[in-house]
């Protein structure tokens, strides 16, 4: 009888559809349900919360915009170029940082007292070094990259298996294949981690870089819709950008598989 119970409960058949991906589309139906109602109930000034229509609206406009998306490309560029430069410096340190214990101590409390630091305070100086183009948002947004993915890469390189380590070193391997052929390959899950962290970081950076000082990118529309108040085409702007983040993470965490590795 166990044995038929469990044959019979191993063949019923899977729900049609997942109660996670159902209790999902409930909060994201009672948060638009609750913006809808604070848009209609006049507790807050006009225009402040506008309705999903008026955003539904401007959304249309916007991704029917030539000029959307040239500075969608500018800031896409940005990020791109912030997230190689600040993401490669980071691995790099990182595998430094957690193969020699030495250097480990005297430079990591740094980069943790470091790490937290609102990375816009140092925007003044970038644009003294680099001027108001898009260098500055570049270094701003390599800066705010560099140390999520640094410390993931320096905390994963001390947990790779010292046999693995010792592997390498008895086939006489120099550092470049030590990073490659070990080190690399061992600790794929914080490096990729890391770098959706630091994407993150890298996006905010640009954006909050835009805002201050630029005149093309999409923090640059996003402060002018916002000085003009034009509320629907704001919001419409900050939906399409959060749409594009989690695409931009989903994508990196499907290229690094651990997507793959959760669902399993």
């Amino acid at each position: 009888m166990a044995e038929t119970g469990r044959l019979t409960g191993a063949g019923s058949p899977a729900p049609l559809v997942n109660p996670v991906t159902l209790l999902r589309v409930a909060i994201i139906l009672g948060v638009l349900a609750v913006w809808e109602l604070l848009a209609h109930s006049g507790w807050l000034y006009r225009d402040v919360v506008p309705s999903l229509v008026a955003i539904g609206r401007a959304l249309l406009g916007l991704l029917s915009s030539a000029d959307y998306y040239f500075n969608l490309g500018v800031t896409a560029g940005e990020i791109g170029v912030a997230l190689a430069i600040g993401g490669l410096s980071g691995v790099a340190i990182g595998l430094l940082l957690g193969a020699n214990r030495f250097l480990s101590k005297a430079y990591e409390p740094y980069l943790y007292y470091l790490g937290p630091t609102p990375k816009i305070i140092f925007f003044p100086v970038m644009i003294m070094w680099f001027g108001v183009g898009v260098e500055s948002k570049i270094a701003l947004g390599a800066l705010s990259c560099f140390f999520p993915v640094v410390l993931s890469v320096a905390a994963g390189m001390r947990a790779i298996d010292k046999v693995l380590i010792r592997v390498g070193k008895s086939f006489r391997a120099d550092p470049w294949q030590m990073a490659m052929k070990i080190y690399l390959p061992a600790m794929r899950h914080p490096v990729i981690n890391g770098v959706r962290l630091g994407l993150g970081f890298a996006l905010i950076g640009t954006l909050l870089a835009e805002t201050k000082l630029s005149n093309k990118g999409i923090g640059f529309l996003i402060i002018q819709a916002y000085s003009i108040f034009d509320m629907p085409r704001m919001y419409a702007m900050l939906i399409v950008l959060f749409v594009l983040a989690i695409g931009a993470n989903a994508l990196v965490g499907r290229l690094g598989g651990l997507d793959n590795i959760k669902r399993t």
